[in-house]
């Protein structure tokens, strides 16, 4: 706390008056992460156009790519441990994560349905694809976060793993 005042010119008091302590201080900034992460998706859904489910998946996929870059900070912040270990004894903490993870399933999960319906997407397990692909995704952002591979590089060999996991002759319906 000590660092935190020195780094933002904000007396040690001062912190203190606003939260009770490292853990509420950590709270409040995951709170703020997933509002902006959230609000991020909801923008996207709302000016989103697509052909089809497929694109619709695609679509999300890059604009998670996209959000990850433009975010970096907040995205950091979730790829650290600690957030993780801090979710198994601390309710407030898990049910940030889950609303955060939960968001980006239900986009990709969506697409995943509305492609089954309209064609463009093999019947599997919507919600279990969806956390797949995201895995997968995400692992390729973490990779990007941490400087081991640029995710941009990968974009292409990305989305033809996408295609071929959600269709059956691996291309995408146009």
């Amino acid at each position: 706390m000590a660092e935190l005042s020195k780094a933002t010119g904000a007396a040690g008091g001062t912190i203190f008056h606003h939260f009770k302590n490292k853990e509420d201080l950590f709270l409040n900034i995951l709170e703020n992460t997933k509002a902006t992460i959230l609000s991020e998706f909801a923008h996207y859904q709302k000016v989103r156009e697509c052909r089809n489910g497929l694109e619709m998946v695609e679509g999300a996929v890059a604009f998670y790519l996209n959000l990850t870059g433009t975010l970096e900070d907040p995205f950091l912040l979730l790829h650290r441990h600690f957030p993780y270990e801090m979710a198994e004894t601390n309710p407030v903490c898990r049910a940030c994560l889950e609303s955060i993870y939960n968001c980006l399933l239900d986009i990709f999960e969506e697409g995943l349905r509305v492609g089954q319906q309209d064609g463009s997407v093999q019947t599997l397990s919507a919600r279990n694809t969806a956390m797949v692909m995201f895995a997968m995704v995400d692992g390729i952002v973490r990779l990007n976060t941490y400087r081991i591979y640029n995710a941009g590089a990968l974009y292409v060999s990305l989305m033809d793993a996408c295609r071929r996991l959600l269709t059956d002759n691996g291309q995408a319906a146009r």
